[in-house]
Parts: structure tokens; C-alpha cells; sequence
């Protein structure tokens, strides 16, 4: 068992070595759109990369469609993996929509031995999401 000091210092230290191992200067929030961003998420039990729209109702459903429209050729160019949930509730209970990959292994941000497969996950598939972006931004921010 850690305590919340011992889990935060590992967190700080999964973040820093995860920046040293790959140093890209990601999106992530910079997408000059509003509640439209690109997250990393790693926990005690899954490990995914995210692009959440967190706007108002209005403006979400419009990016959704948007989303929706380039949805099958972000499945069969970029990320054939990619979950897209209109309605998805963080552990806040805040609903967003989320397009996400999960990373299909058994990993904990607790277990050092996973980090490595974790990074990799996160370069690959953030990589990739990025690219989609960059390719298709003009649609979406139209």
C-alpha cells in the first residue's frame, strides 16, 4: 500500500521520466479550440490516451459530429482501436465525449515495470492522434 505522498512522488517521477524518454512538445491543450483537448491518463489500473471535448453541450455536440464525420478514417488510417463515447462521465461525474485507446495490459502507474510498455503506449498512439489532428484540424475547426 502507498501513501498519498509516496503515490504522488511516483506519479512525479512516471511524468519526469516519461519526458526525458520521449521529449515531444504534444498538443494536448494547445488545439486553439476550445474545451476540445488531448490527454494522457495513467492510474493504478488502465493506462489511455485521450481527445475530449469538455465544452458546453452545444458546442460538444457540434465537435462530436465533426468527429463523427472523420470517424472512419481515423479507425483505418490512425488509431483502428479508437473507442468514441458521446457520453462519457470522469470519476467527477463531469460528462464529456471522449475518443479514446486504452491500453490493453495489465499496468499500474504504482509498478515501475509497467512504465516503460506505458510510455511506448502513450508515444505510439498520442503520435498518432496528433497527426489525425494535424491532418483534419481545418474540419474540425470549421
Amino acid at each position: 500500500m502507498f501513501s498519498k505522498e509516496d503515490s504522488r512522488l511516483l506519479k512525479q517521477e512516471f511524468w519526469t521520466s516519461f519526458g526525458k524518454s520521449f521529449p515531444t512538445k504534444w498538443t494536448l491543450y494547445d488545439t486553439k479550440i476550445k474545451g476540445f483537448s488531448f490527454k494522457f491518463h495513467f492510474d493504478t489500473k488502465q493506462a489511455l490516451v485521450a481527445l475530449d471535448l469538455e465544452d458546453d453541450l452545444e458546442d460538444r455536440i457540434n465537435n462530436w459530429g465533426k468527429l463523427l464525420a472523420l470517424k472512419s478514417i481515423l479507425l483505418e488510417e490512425y488509431l483502428p482501436e479508437a473507442i468514441f463515447e458521446e457520453e462519457y462521465f470522469l470519476e467527477n461525474d463531469k460528462e464529456i465525449s471522449r475518443v479514446y485507446v486504452l491500453l490493453d495490459a495489465s499496468v499500474s502507474i504504482h509498478n515501475k515495470k509497467s512504465w516503460r510498455v506505458v510510455m511506448e503506449f502513450f508515444n505510439k498512439n498520442m503520435s498518432q492522434f496528433e497527426a489525425f489532428f494535424e491532418e483534419y484540424q481545418d474540419v474540425i475547426k470549421a
